[in-house]
């Protein structure tokens, strides 16, 4: 039997979480060991991006469809507005600016981004971005063009955090010493989240042809075999249009990592970047909140060290924010448009509790946008609030990861204006935790991309579902795996349950793709698919905040700080 060798001082190098003898007969790549080396990290990382690549090649949203187009259109027109007018005009409606024609509604960190590409796109091909003429303006260079920036940002911001992420992840010891844990399979498991996948890299997407310049003068043969190799490359570099959710995503995966490693100011930075590029990062906030707290009132001067950390957060929202700081009423004109309520409650069939309970209850008739604003706020509050405590009293490194998970969902389920979408919050830390909840995770993953299944066929990406679900699950049931899945471990009532919602969940995929609803009720499949959803996000939300109140760990902050002292 093979003998565990630790080392007492720093890892050999940058990527190396943790050192083990390889036991004879064992697959040398790459599942079966804790070691992330630099060149598994780039064949992971290569993977993950080729199936980004594969699974964008399709129509994206809005393509000749004016007068609005579609969130490709949206992603330009903040370019264009951005490029061409001062920023303290990004938010208010004025003659170069119609807010009713995609104006934006994401925090100015977003705008900075969508200003950065504008600049860079402007270089080549201004009249893409041409002030109010460019509405619409779909061309193969373009399109192609904004491919490079969407590839530039996933590699980046989210990629670099996973990666991190996972080196800290073992570095630290976070999941504590499992017999057989693999930092390949963790990182596969953040980057290749399916959902993530198909909402940003299939849901706004575009075809393009690579831009080749007909006056160039060559060979004819020569010339056919370029325009060839240009045309199959761009079939393969196809590239999604999208709201950048990797950026955010990126920011907060990468203040996970530092809270983990006890850089709290790095964290507290991060984090704040993570709100100021998409408010929905607020999901975590709760929990970030609660384990900063929990640790500085365990520390020698508590008031100095939240100090500390309220002036990194202050500087960093005021040096996002600092175009318009001149004013309040600048403030609260972003402040406005970053909070649609006019939208409503929830829209479409998102399997969360308000929408799952209008069924009976009509939400949006009896309640008024005012009273529903606040009885949103305090069921989310009332939602987190355990959680919430627990951190506050024991803050651990497992407790605030399952604090992440119960905070997001708490958001998800009951807070205002949610969308389809909106899973891919909770669904971050639960591919943190894959390790330490390898079924718990699946089960959520395969659960969340039911609940998208109606938006992803209005899209027309089942081929892409589909294909990245099968990729999914033989990624999370790798050869020489058992480590991953546990099956044998499982009692006989769990395995019938599992097998009792895999059946449940499959025939709702087979009715909504084959069958035609009653007229009488043209919505009823996406209800099915909504009630079932919410039923198991309620009791994956019960389940963990069990587990992260009877969570036993033995790597908490607060013993270790005693040991230091």
């Amino acid at each position: 039997m093979a003998q565990t060798r630790r080392t007492s001082g720093p890892p050999a190098t940058a990527f190396v979480a943790a050192e083990v003898e390889e036991q004879p007969g064992a697959a040398p790549f790459p599942w079966s060991t804790m070691r992330l080396t630099p060149p598994t990290a780039a064949a992971v990382a290569l993977f993950a991006l080729l199936v980004r690549v594969l699974v964008s090649l399709g129509s994206y949203s809005g393509q000749g469809t004016p007068p609005m187009y579609g969130d490709y259109e949206a992603q330009r027109h903040w370019m264009e507005i951005t490029l061409h007018t001062p920023a303290a005009e990004w938010y208010r409606n004025t003659t170069a600016n119609d807010i009713a024609y995609w104006g934006l509604d994401y925090p100015p960190l977003t705008a900075y981004q969508s200003l950065a590409h504008a600049l860079l796109i402007n270089v080549s091909l201004p009249q893409s971005l041409a002030l109010s003429s460019s509405r619409g303006f779909e061309s193969h260079q373009s399109k192609l063009m904004m491919r490079w920036t969407v590839l530039s940002s996933d590699l980046l911001a989210f990629f670099p955090a996973a990666i991190y992420y996972v080196w800290v992840y073992f570095q630290r010891n976070v999941g504590g010493d499992g017999e057989e844990r693999s930092a390949p399979w963790l990182l596969a498991m953040i980057l290749l989240n399916p959902c993530l996948i198909l909402v940003d890299h299939g849901h706004f997407q575009s075809s393009c042809f690579f831009f080749y310049p007909s006056s160039l003068s060559l060979a004819p043969t020569l010339t056919t075999a370029l325009q060839f190799v240009c045309n199959w490359l761009s079939f393969f570099l196809n590239y999604p249009f999208f709201q950048y959710n990797c950026i955010s995503l990126g920011f907060t995966l990468g203040a996970i990592a530092a809270v983990l490693s006890q850089n709290d100011f790095a964290a507290s930075a991060l984090f704040s970047l993570a709100i100021n590029h998409k408010q929905m990062s607020l999901y975590f906030a709760p929990a970030f909140f609660s384990h900063l707290l929990g640790k500085c009132l365990r520390r020698k001067n508590p008031i100095f060290e939240v100090m500390k950390l309220g002036l990194m957060v202050i500087g960093t929202f005021a040096l996002v924010w600092w175009p318009y700081l001149y004013s309040i009423e600048s403030v609260m004109e972003v402040l406005n448009r970053l909070a649609p309520f006019e939208r409503g409650i929830f829209e479409d069939y998102v399997a969360n509790f308000w929408c799952s309970t209008s069924v009976v209850i009509k939400w949006k008739r009896i309640f008024t946008i005012h009273s529903m604003k606040f009885l949103s706020l305090i069921t989310t509050i009332l939602a987190f609030l355990p959680s919430f405590v627990q951190q506050l009293k024991t803050p651990s490194d497992q407790g605030f990861l399952y604090s992440l998970l119960n905070n997001s969902f708490s958001f998800y389920l009951f807070s205002y204006q949610v969308h389809e979408k909106s899973i891919l919050l909770p669904l971050l830390p639960a591919s943190l935790l894959a390790l330490q909840e390898p079924l718990l995770f699946g089960w959520l993953m395969h659960c969340a991309l039911l609940s998208m299944y109606p938006l992803l066929r209005r899209d027309r990406l089942l081929l892409q579902h589909g294909a990245v679900l099968s990729l999914f699950g033989l990624i999370f049931f790798p050869p020489h795996g058992n480590h991953v899945t546990k099956a044998d471990k499982l009692s006989t009532k769990e395995k019938a349950l599992i097998a009792l919602g895999l059946s449940c969940s499959i025939v709702l995929h087979l009715v909504y793709l084959c069958f035609q609803p009653p007229k009488k009720y043209p919505f009823l499949f996406e209800a099915l698919i909504m009630f079932f959803c919410f039923s198991q996000f309620v009791a994956f939300t019960i389940y963990t905040n069990f587990k992260q109140w009877m969570l036993l760990d033995h790597s908490s902050w607060a013993v270790r700080v005693k040991k230091d002292l």
